[in-house]
C-alpha cells in the first residue's frame, strides 16, 4: 500500500511537512512493547516484594506514559495527559514501595493501569492501520495488548486471591507475582502445563474467562494484521 493512497500522507507530502511539524506524535508502539516484555521478564525472574512491585508498576507506568506520549492527540493534550498520568503513577509507586497501600489495592490499580494501556493504544493502532497498513509499529502495537491481557489477569489474579483470603492455586497455599505472571502466561496461550491449577469456581472462572478472551484477540486481531503485513511486503 502506498503512502498516496493515504490523504492525510500525500498531504504532507505536497507541502513538504512532516508529522512532528503538526504537533502530532510519531507512533512508537515498539517502544511499549519493548517495556511490557521488561515488565513480564522482570516480574517472573525477581524475588516477590513491594519494591519489586513498585518496580513493575513503575514499568507499566512507563509504558502507559509513552502510549499517551505517541497518541494522535495534539501536543499540548498529550503534555497535559503525560503530566497528570505521570504524577499518578509516581505517587501509587512511592506507596507501593513502602508498603503504604493494602495490597489488594496494588493488584486493582496495577490491573487497571495495564488496562489502561491498551485503551489508549487501541485509537491509535486502529488509526494507524487505516493511514499505512499493517506496519511494523501497527504489529508491535498489536502484540503488545496481547501481553498486556496476560498482565491484566495476573494482577487480577492477586486480587481475587487476596480478597478471598483463601489460595488461588490447588498446589500452593501462598502465590507470588512470578506464580501469577507465568500462570497467567500459561492460560493465555492454552498452554497448559499443569503445574497450577485454580483452587476455586472464582479462579477457574477467570481463567476461562483469559482463554476466550486472548484467543479471540489471538485469531483475530493478531492474525488480520500478520496477514496484512505479509500481504504488504509482498507488493
Amino acid at each position: 500500500m502506498s503512502a498516496s493512497s493515504h490523504p492525510r500522507l500525500a498531504r504532507l507530502r505536497r507541502t513538504g511537512m512532516t508529522e512532528a511539524d503538526t504537533g502530532v506524535a510519531q507512533y512508537r508502539y515498539g517502544a511499549v512493547l519493548l517495556l511490557v516484555i521488561c515488565v513480564v521478564v522482570f516480574v517472573i525472574v525477581v524475588p516477590d516484594s513491594d519494591v519489586t512491585r513498585a518496580i513493575a508498576f513503575a514499568l507499566v507506568g512507563a509504558a502507559l506514559v509513552v502510549s499517551i506520549g505517541t497518541s494522535r492527540e495534539r501536543t499540548v493534550v498529550r503534555r497535559r495527559r503525560i503530566l497528570i498520568g505521570g504524577s499518578i503513577i509516581a505517587v501509587v509507586t512511592v506507596l507501593t514501595a513502602f508498603g503504604a497501600l493494602p495490597v489488594s489495592i496494588t493488584f486493582a490499580v496495577g490491573a487497571v493501569t495495564t488496562l489502561a494501556v491498551p485503551a489508549t493504544l487501541a485509537g491509535g493502532l486502529l488509526r494507524l492501520v487505516r493511514e499505512r497498513g499493517a506496519t511494523v509499529q501497527a504489529v508491535a502495537g498489536g502484540l503488545a495488548i496481547y501481553l498486556l491481557l496476560g498482565l491484566a489477569f495476573a494482577s487480577a489474579i492477586g486480587f481475587v486471591s487476596d480478597v478471598q483470603n483463601n489460595q488461588f492455586f490447588s498446589q500452593a497455599a501462598h502465590t507470588t507475582a512470578s506464580d501469577r505472571v507465568y500462570y497467567s502466561f500459561t492460560v493465555l496461550t492454552t498452554t497448559g502445563f499443569g503445574d497450577f491449577t485454580a483452587a476455586h469456581s472464582a479462579g477457574r472462572a477467570l481463567a476461562v474467562l483469559e482463554m476466550l478472551v486472548c484467543q479471540i484477540y489471538l485469531v483475530t486481531v493478531i492474525s488480520i494484521l500478520i496477514g496484512r503485513r505479509i500481504e504488504q511486503s509482498r507488493s
